[in-house]
């Protein structure tokens, strides 16, 4: 009996031995599943990690362009401000250039002599706030400057060429703020042939 014991007993380690290497088997086996499944989170938290980097850098790019959008719209403000009250002044110019004109031919010096005055002082404002006048008159045409209202037969002037200048154009900080009205000139009409 005492050996039946020890038989039991002996079966019964042997049972714990074999139950211990599968346990033991059981936790390789977890232990590598574990593992992977650490892998592959890794992996998941890295991809998202880039994936979170490049939208930041999307987006901090986006708002270094929104900063340089918005600094050159400020600028332009600025340098284009005065547009609407130059463009205003403009046709009183015109006046005043029309009267020198007028007062040169009836002969009048004391009109002629304050006219020019206020036209002069007019000239320095313009330059102040960086207004150019267009050159128009032996220039060729060209219709992001020049207004054409008509056209004159010339032998003189090649076509396309603006020959006379009816109101000036100005230019604020290099862009158009008024097209010079011109006339240009076109190649003369070939004599027609009498029939006899």
């Amino acid at each position: 009996m005492f050996k039946k014991k020890e038989k039991k007993e002996e079966e019964s380690t042997a049972e714990t031995v074999v139950e211990g290497v599968e346990i033991a088997a059981d936790t390789g086996a977890g232990a590598e599943v574990c593992c992977q499944e650490l892998t592959a989170q890794l992996a998941a938290a890295q991809a998202e990690a880039l994936e979170n980097r490049d939208h930041y850098l999307r987006a901090r790019a986006d708002l270094d362009n929104f900063r340089k959008r918005t600094q050159r719209e400020k600028e332009d403000l600025l340098k284009f401000s005065n547009e609407t009250i130059l463009r205003e002044l403009l046709p009183v110019i015109d006046n005043l250039e029309r009267a020198l004109q007028h007062a040169a031919t009836d002969g009048e010096t004391g009109l002629l002599q304050g006219v020019e005055l206020t036209l002069g002082q007019f000239g320095k404002v313009l330059e102040k706030f960086h207004v150019v006048v267009i050159e128009a008159v032996g220039e060729l045409f060209d219709p992001a400057r020049h207004e054409a209202m008509g056209q004159i037969e010339s032998a003189e002037q090649p076509p396309n060429t603006v020959v006379q200048l009816l109101q000036k154009g100005y230019l604020l900080n290099d862009r158009l703020l008024r097209p010079a009205m011109v006339l240009i000139a076109k190649a003369p009409a070939a004599p027609v042939a009498s029939e006899e």
